[in-house]
């Protein structure tokens, strides 16, 4: 089967594309760098012939609330576009956890918007929903600093392994659509300004994580529902000890 992986270059379009070729696909690493370009719609069309499977999980180069909102929906719009004219059978895109309860927050705006276009585009799909990676811990961690201080919320989260989450974007692609949302998360609930507490000091760095209960993730307060899925989601095997004994020392 042919697939198209739009991101294909990145942490999880990477690592799923090693994956679905390892099962004998015929699979498409598509990026600007490839040139195949979802924003200006350079190589798409042709990338796109024959393709039964499309997965997109690019991410905006910019967090800025106009840029990943004109990122998602260009993006978004042109690939469906496309995937319209081609014939695809199937789209798959990487979202997150919680992303309608995080409408506060210019990012989860644009994920949403994101997911809305998938819904209209009478393209069969299935929108997988994940929990945070710990490969973001750092990035987390920089988003939230004040100096020496890292204010970050006490909500829960569910964190889970990019190696995992790789896996079942693979196996959703290859199965048949769900026309909905399926949620994916690591095995162990625990409090985020904990989390990267625990991070911070296994990487030997001294800042201090503050616990604080109006900190914004990305824009958004968060409750104890905010960043958890439901009792549906399917569950990881990764813990963050196994995750952060495997790691790449780079990470």
């Amino acid at each position: 089967m042919k697939i198209v992986v739009i991101g294909g270059s990145g942490l999880i379009g990477s690592k799923t594309v090693a994956s679905l070729r390892q099962q004998g696909h015929e699979v498409i690493a598509a990026s600007p760098a490839s040139g195949i370009n979802t924003i200006t719609g350079e190589g798409l069309a042709e990338a796109l012939k024959g393709a039964e499977v499309v997965i997109d999980v690019a991410n905006s180069p910019s967090f800025e609330d106009k840029a990943v909102m004109d990122f998602f929906e260009t993006s978004g719009r042109n690939l469906l576009s496309a995937e319209t004219k081609a014939g695809v059978r199937h789209h798959i895109a990487l979202s997150v956890v919680g992303t309608d309860r995080l409408q506060d927050s210019g990012y989860f705006r644009a994920k949403a918007a994101q997911e809305a276009l998938i819904k209209q585009s009478g393209i069969p799909y299935s929108i997988v929903h994940s929990t945070q990676f710990f490969e973001f811990l750092g990035g987390i961690a920089a988003s939230s600093a004040k100096g020496e201080s890292i204010h970050l919320s006490p909500a829960p989260v569910q964190p889970i392994a990019s190696d995992d989450v790789a896996t079942a974007v693979a196996k959703v692609a290859t199965a048949a659509p769900v026309n909905g949302t399926v949620e994916i998360a690591g095995p162990e609930k625990v409090s985020l300004a904990a989390l990267v507490a625990r991070y911070l000091k296994e990487v030997n760095d001294p800042r201090t994580v503050v616990s604080d209960v109006s900190a914004p993730y990305f824009g958004a307060v968060l409750n104890d529902q905010s960043l958890v899925p439901g009792e549906d989601a399917h569950i990881a095997a990764t813990g963050f000890e196994a995750w952060f004994a495997g790691r790449p020392v780079s990470s």
